[in-house]
């Protein structure tokens, strides 16, 4: 009797370091892709909706979201475009359409700064605009001289007229009308009457 606890002392043994050597062989080696068949249901995971969701985006070839929170991707200034007469003001959101130029008594733009869509802040004065309506993201149009329309892309609303948020070589646009002030940012520009989804 105790020659075969013996034998089976040194089987178990032989077994773990079997087993040891084994474990420490694959260590470092290149995991395989996991497949379909391979996943384990989420629920043993103990994975929330949220993270199955992230996984599979994931897996899909498609970035996380930045975190909890987060903003969708703000839209990219673009370089400013050659100083051109504005001809009109279009604000989409509030079905605005003006004649625009230097003596326009709805909209008017100050000749003494830049164009609308050239490098620096233009003004554009107009009458009786529901400005406070606009929120950020939303666009403002400036058709021009040159078959092109700017399109702006609203940064800030403001009661007050301020400097703040200017930036100096950037195409910028403010906007006044009443107690209001609209600052927004070129990110675009189109043929006038032709409009391109991307």
């Amino acid at each position: 009797m105790p020659r075969a606890k013996w034998v089976a002392g040194v089987l178990t043994v032989a077994l773990l370091g079997t087993g040891i050597v084994m474990l420490r062989s694959t260590e470092g080696a290149r995991p395989t892709a996991a497949t379909a068949a391979d996943a384990l249901p989420s629920r043993a995971l103990g994975l929330s909706g949220h993270r199955r969701l992230v996984e599979q985006l994931e897996h899909a070839g498609h970035h996380a979201p930045a975190g909890k929170g987060s903003r969708p991707a703000r839209a990219a200034s673009i370089a400013p475009l050659r100083p051109v007469r504005p001809l009109r003001l279009l604000i989409p959101s509030l079905g605005v359409d003006l004649p625009l130029d230097g003596d326009g008594e709805e909209a008017a733009w100050d000749r003494d700064g830049p164009a609308p869509g050239s490098a620096g802040t233009a003004v554009v004065t107009a009458a009786d605009l529901p400005l406070a309506r606009l929120r950020r993201g939303l666009t403002i149009e400036i058709a021009r001289a040159d078959r092109r329309t700017a399109v702006f892309t609203v940064d800030r609303v403001s009661p007050t007229v301020s400097g703040r948020g200017q930036r100096p070589g950037r195409a910028q646009l403010r906007l006044l009308s009443g107690e209001t002030t609209v600052l927004a940012r070129l990110t675009g520009h189109h043929r006038t009457g032709r409009r391109h989804t991307g």
